[in-house]
């Protein structure tokens, strides 16, 4: 890397820092802003819904599914080796409310001082295996520890995934 990209990295590197930095905090944002499908996301990330397999489940900008790890607390991530986060990202908070979504979002600090977005005390992931927005590749899968499930607003069992790969009953809260 040259010395001119030098400045601009340390620069974003130290933003990231600063806004990670903070306690645990819940809010019900409710708003617009934009969002990404990676660990790397932005501040301000407007999450949505998505029917799925007739499911309703939250997405992020993109609409590729959010997910939830039943060993997570409310205040803590349990997903937190480079092995886990490499296949399951944290979704960056804050996050803000879009059309249809309701709930409790708020963050968590995680231990790498990097914030996670939260829904209704759950921290939010997404999952490398979903390529394309509408997958649930990543429903009911038994890994890292335990068992992960799309985010369905209903608060009843998804049924199976039709979108090819992902199995399983996703829980809602």
């Amino acid at each position: 890397m040259g010395k001119r990209w030098l400045v601009p990295v340390s620069l974003a590197a130290a933003a990231l820092i600063a806004t990670g930095c903070g306690s645990s905090s819940t809010t019900g944002n409710t708003g617009a802003g934009s969002g990404s499908h990676s660990s790397a996301a932005t501040s301000g990330n407007a999450l949505k819904t998505a029917k799925i397999g007739g499911t309703t489940v939250l997405t992020d900008s993109k609409g590729f599914t959010l997910y939830w790890f039943v060993p997570d607390t409310s205040t803590t991530s349990k997903c937190t080796s480079s092995e886990c986060v490499k296949f399951w990202p944290p979704v960056v908070g804050p996050v803000t409310a879009g059309a249809g979504v309701t709930g409790t979002l708020g963050t968590i600090s995680r231990p790498d001082g990097s914030t996670q977005a939260t829904w209704n005390g759950h921290p939010l992931y997404t999952f490398k295996g979903d390529t394309a927005p509408g997958q649930t590749n990543g429903n009911g899968q038994n890994v890292n520890g335990g068992v992960w499930h799309e985010v369905t607003l209903s608060g009843a069992p998804a049924p199976a995934s039709s979108s090819g790969g992902g199995g399983g009953g996703g829980y809602g809260y």
